[in-house]
């Protein structure tokens, strides 16, 4: 690894400075937060500033903000995110921590698309695969993004709609499904109980892009030999870390 080049590193951090508070900071804030020399400060500011990375506040003399070159960067590497290529990389780490089959799903009218798989490393395993299709309100997955839907939207997609049944357990009941969904939105997370597999439960979190908008959810299934109160609130906890670690992938900075 080569040598860090100390002036690059500062006007770095001054730049990540302005990821936190309002997004505005003066040439002494950023001095005194960073221990740097005025001198230093005011020469990084000014080469800032020249190339567009920061812009002087209006009506705010001395202050500055992230400009139009920042926005760039971040736009050109959002366009080059792949959501199911990030989701299997993320889904392959959750998998290696847990042993269990791991999904990563979006929405389509009222069914989920499964985009990214990693298999368990468990001889006794869950079938499925990438491309799957599958009536979301049977799903973990497809109860966290029907959940995360705006109101009037999930009520129109509902509106003629029939909840077939995959299992016994299924919800066919649209006021059952809104009951299930009130009840993840509380908690943060969903769970399915056999209710797409009888053989089956899972437990699936939310993945945000960088708006903050639930753009697909990440699940880990299990066979009921394997699971136990206990081990769903293990992998409701280790779900959720995998949906913060894609969801920070994606440009999403709203912390675990």
């Amino acid at each position: 690894m080569g040598r860090l080049v100390p002036a690059v590193t500062r006007a770095l951090d001054i730049l990540e400075l302005f990821l936190q508070g309002d997004g505005t900071l003066s040439a002494p804030e950023i001095t005194r937060r960073l221990q740097l020399p005025r001198t230093t400060v005011h020469e990084l500011l000014t080469t800032l500033a020249a190339r567009a990375y920061l812009v002087p506040v209006p009506d705010q003399p001395g202050r500055y903000r992230l400009g139009v070159r920042t926005h760039q960067l971040g736009s050109r590497y959002a366009e080059q995110l792949d959501l199911a290529a990030e989701g299997r990389q993320v889904a392959r780490e959750i998998a290696e921590t847990c042993g269990e089959t791991v999904h990563v799903a979006i929405l389509e009218d009222l069914d989920v698309i499964y985009i990214a798989k990693v298999d368990s490393t468990h001889a006794v395993r869950m079938v499925s695969a990438a491309g799957r299709r599958l009536p979301a309100h049977c799903t973990s997955v497809g109860k966290m993004l029907l959940a995360s839907l705006p109101e009037g939207e999930f009520e129109a997609r509902i509106a003629d709609a029939e909840l077939v049944a995959m299992t016994p357990n299924s919800i066919v009941e649209p006021d059952a499904l809104r009951e299930a969904l009130d009840a993840v939105r509380e908690r943060g997370v969903a769970v399915e109980h056999q209710e797409s597999n009888p053989d089956v439960s899972c437990v699936a979190a939310p993945v945000r892009d960088g708006s903050g908008r639930v753009v697909a959810a990440l699940s880990i299934s299990v066979p009921m030999v394997r699971w136990t109160d206990g081990r769903e609130g293990e992998l409701a906890g280790l779900a959720a870390r995998g949906a913060a670690d894609l969801s920070e992938r994606l440009g999403h900075r709203g912390g675990r």
